[in-house]
């Protein structure tokens, strides 16, 4: 049984920390929060031990009426593994603490891939067993690995271009923006194309824009095919259909939007409405003049936290890869 510490249990954080706690071979072992708000109330709800972030006011807790455990290096000799939930940029400053007490940390996409190996369960879970440090790439990376790797598999991939169509802000973060704008990220490639080469070795190069929706990414892919490769449009669905953590959808469903995504994601069930898949749009599958071209869609809450639990299981080689996704799917009730 691995013993699971989440330090930061914010919109990432908690997500992960209801993953892990339906497993059977990991188990939550405290979460730590900087600020006595609703999220800690409802930590506290769920049975989990709540602790305080380092250097946050214990005081502050107290005069809420929240009980804390104290601080992570209090339990630290319980602690197999952190699971890092800061903020984008945070966990390489928690890195320090994380190295003072000697305990293996999993970080999330926001931060430098200097940070660790870098992890996706489909395309590279076995270059991260028994690492002392794990990265697990972001949101938008996670969608591109998920569909590529596919793609990869069959080696018909020459170079791919793909733009990331991205939310400005998730729906409950009320300090960012656009309110009214489109903008553009001026770099290119943008981020997510190197980001992506540390878990998939493929050609890419990626440009993005930022929308004033915060509901889900939306990525418009095109890969130029290798020229001695055969492969049709219905083998390319076939690919897609047969791959977890990918569902195909489309306007037989009703589903035109990525509102319509997230409403479909809330009738399956799942805890806050989740949508661990990537939705690739059916209708958008298309091959012409040797380039496959189609659409799809990035859960940005969620679709990162099957990968964080399988990276678990890889730290510390628990099991294999399609072993560890089919238990972690199972769990988590993904398609």
């Amino acid at each position: 049984m691995i013993n699971v510490f989440i330090n930061g249990y914010g919109t990432v954080g908690k997500r992960v920390a209801d993953a892990v706690a339906l497993q059977k071979d990991m188990r939550i072992i405290g979460v730590s929060k900087r600020t006595p708000d609703f999220d800690s109330e409802q930590a506290i709800k769920k049975g989990f031990d709540l602790y305080c972030v380092e250097g946050a006011d214990v005081d502050s807790f107290k005069n809420k009426g929240l009980e804390t455990k104290g601080y992570l290096k209090d339990i630290k000799d319980s602690v197999d593994v952190v699971i890092d939930g800061a903020p984008g940029k945070q966990g390489a400053k928690n890195m320090d603490l994380y190295k003072s007490l000697g305990l293996n940390a999993i970080f999330q996409g926001g931060e430098d891939a200097s940070i660790g190996s870098s992890f996706n369960a489909h395309t590279n879970f076995s270059e991260n067993v028994g690492q002392k440090y794990i990265r697990v790439v972001s949101c938008n990376t996670t969608g591109l690995a998920r569909t590529l790797g596919c793609l990869n598999d069959v080696n018909v991939i020459k170079k791919v271009k793909a733009v990331m169509v991205r939310r400005a802000a998730d729906p409950g973060d009320n300090k960012r923006g656009p309110i009214n704008a489109i903008i553009p990220e001026v770099k290119v490639p943008s981020h997510h194309g190197p980001d992506l080469k540390t878990v998939l070795p493929v050609d890419i190069e990626t440009i993005a824009v930022k929308v004033p929706t915060t509901l889900m990414h939306l990525h418009t892919i095109m890969v130029d095919l290798k020229k001695d490769i055969d492969i049709t449009r219905d083998e390319i669905i076939s690919l897609f259909d047969n791959r977890s953590r990918v569902i195909l959808v489309g306007k037989e469903d009703g589903i035109n939007s990525t509102a319509d995504i997230m409403e479909y994601a809330k009738n399956l069930g799942r805890n806050r409405g989740d949508m661990y898949e990537i939705n690739v749009w059916k209708d958008s599958i298309n091959i012409k003049d040797g380039t496959l071209y189609y659409i799809q869609a990035v859960h940005q809450e969620s679709d990162i936290v099957p990968e964080n639990v399988d990276a678990v299981r890889a730290m510390f080689d628990l099991k294999g890869k399609d072993e560890s996704i089919e238990i972690t799917n199972k769990a988590l009730g993904i398609l």
